[in-house]
């Protein structure tokens, strides 16, 4: 008879794997990494632009990288025109036309995804998890701040 796993680190990792895995197999068909991913993702959220500090500062504190590992992400994507800086500000980094249609094929794939894995949830499900897994990773980063 099978039972329902405890919620814990394992059962979260493996879910994470999983679906990271998936991703993966999505990003390689793109020629994107996960990292170059999330600093696309972090940019067209920021609306017209980012500036530099800032999204290093999101990579690093969402990934847990290091600064290098972030600003690797970004030469990648600048060299690869698919982002830039913005002209007259050094600071400031936008994504190009080109980044951007990348971005939105990348999130429509991502979407389609999601709503096979996440299809037969019900709203109250997805929320409690949703709750569940923010106070844990609110209680985990303080745990790393505290290192």
């Amino acid at each position: 008879m099978s039972t329902t796993p405890t919620v814990n680190g394992q059962v979260i990792g493996q879910a994470h794997y999983a679906t990271r895995a998936v991703l993966e197999l999505l990003l390689a068909r793109t020629g994107t990494t996960f990292h170059q991913s999330v600093a696309l993702n972090a940019t067209a959220d920021s609306g017209a632009a980012i500036y530099r500090d800032q999204l290093i500062a999101r990579m690093t504190d969402t990934l847990k990288i290091d600064d290098s590992t972030a600003l690797a992400a970004i030469a990648e994507l600048t060299g690869s025109e698919l982002m830039e800086t913005v002209p007259g500000d050094e600071s400031g980094l936008r994504l190009t036309d080109t980044g951007q249609a990348l971005n939105r094929e990348i999130r429509t794939a991502i979407s389609e995804i999601t709503a096979r894995l996440y299809c037969d949830f019900s709203a109250d499900d997805l929320a409690t998890a949703g709750r569940l897994l923010t106070v844990i990773t609110a209680r985990a980063n303080a745990e790393l701040a505290g290192v």
